[in-house]
């Protein structure tokens, strides 16, 4: 899953980044209004959490904004703003769920699981391709054939779910390095081929017939063995 956070304090927006990538959820963090309406309508993302307070454009006009654009992204608000008046404007504004601060992170953590299970790209609990399956529950690599199994780091997981939500589709490592470490991510292309390495150990530990294959100078795709 990838979820765009629009929240200017900056605290709080490293601390939710933290609390959601330990779930195996890629962040990309924007600070302001303008910023996050740019980001929600120019990347693919599966959720969009949302605070009301923000410089340059409030919340309420980036989630108007966001619908006046046809976006049918779900938007969690999460916002110090909770009197009623607030929660009911954003919900008629467009949003799927307003979450009040302070709040706790188990709430949060199921909040977006419910308003991406409504969405049309809904995250599944399991992804199968092949003789693999991905179980979201506990992060585990399974052959469904022999009953192997190998547990993935949050990394590994979430270029395995790319594989397998495109399932012989040849993705670029641009779009892999985006989906799985972010728009503003420092972290070089190598640990792209560090990770796809890692994932191939895997795949032969537990005697799958999916393999991820390079085509030179484009990118990788998972494809069943013939």
């Amino acid at each position: 899953m990838r979820v765009l956070l629009v929240e200017d304090d900056r605290k709080l927006s490293a601390a939710v980044c933290r609390l959601l990538e330990k779930e195996r959820i890629t962040v990309d963090p924007v600070y302001d209004g303008n910023d996050g309406l740019d980001w929600a309508l120019s990347a693919e993302y599966d959720a969009v959490i949302l605070d009301v307070m923000l410089p340059g454009m409030d919340g309420f006009s980036v989630l108007r904004s966001l619908r006046r654009e046809k976006s049918a992204v779900p938007v969690l608000m999460l916002t110090a703003r909770a009197a009623l008046e607030d929660r009911l404007t954003g919900l008629d504004s467009g949003a799927d769920y307003y979450l009040p601060k302070p709040f706790e992170s188990a709430e949060l953590i199921s909040c977006l699981h419910a308003i991406t299970r409504r969405g049309d790209r809904a995250p599944m609990m399991t992804l199968s391709c092949g003789d693999l399956l991905l179980s979201e529950k506990d992060g585990k690599l399974k052959n469904t054939e022999n009953g192997q199994d190998v547990r993935l780091g949050a990394k590994e997981y979430q270029l395995m779910e790319l594989f397998l939500r495109n399932p012989a589709r040849i993705l670029s490592k641009e779009t892999m390095h985006e989906r799985v470490w972010g728009l503003e991510s420092d972290a070089e292309y190598n640990n792209l081929e560090v990770y796809v390495s890692f994932l191939r150990k895997k795949l032969a530990f537990i005697g799958s017939r999916m393999k991820i294959k390079a085509t030179r100078g484009v990118g990788y795709a998972l494809e069943e063995e013939a």
